[in-house]
């Protein structure tokens, strides 16, 4: 056991202090200050109860649960937005989010719907795909100058990156979010 230790904490000791070098001769970048600090974790808001997580980068496809309501983090179907957590879940995930804009009047929207869910379950944890319904939420569809549903934007970082209107099969939305 007392090897066991030895080894563990000279292999931690060991790539701390790489680290330590990297930020010697990187200077104090940004990155190397982040290296640091070992904060490679990304937030992820709970579906369920809005907490905000904070999860290990490298963990992200280990089934993470939430540290509130201990219920999955990923659950293989889309997020419901409404006005009152949108920005919560746009702003505080650390991964990029597809939101498609849809209302329950519209055919090509229920059409995509089945496609949207698989793309879902394909596409976690690299993206949270989640559905806002304008109708009910029409103070954050008018914010984004929705004009056309079935529309599915990307946010990073809290920011639009990008933009599709018209409806998309499965293969069409993974492909669209793998290349922004």
């Amino acid at each position: 056991m007392e090897n066991l230790a030895k080894f563990s904490f000279s292999a931690v000791g060991s790539l701390f202090s790489d680290k330590l070098l990297d930020v010697f001769h990187g200077g104090s970048s940004p990155e190397n200050l982040r290296i640091l600090s070992m904060s490679d974790k990304t937030q992820l808001v709970c579906p369920h109860c809005s907490a905000v997580n904070r999860i290990p980068t490298s963990r992200l496809g280990d089934k993470p649960r939430c540290g509130k309501c201990k219920k999955p983090l990923f659950t293989g179907h889309p997020v419901e937005l409404t006005d009152q957590n949108f920005a919560k879940v746009i702003q505080k995930s650390g991964v990029p989010v597809i939101v498609d804009f849809w209302a329950e009047w519209c055919g090509p929207c229920k059409m995509m719907a089945p496609a949207f869910a698989e793309a879902s379950a394909l596409l976690e944890p690299q993206f949270i795909l989640a559905k806002l319904n304008t109708e009910v939420a029409q103070q954050t569809a008018a914010q984004f100058g929705i004009r056309s549903i079935p529309s599915i934007l990307m946010f990073k970082n809290g920011q639009e990156v990008a933009r599709q209107a018209g409806a998309l099969n499965t293969q069409q939305i993974v492909q669209w979010a793998r290349s922004h």
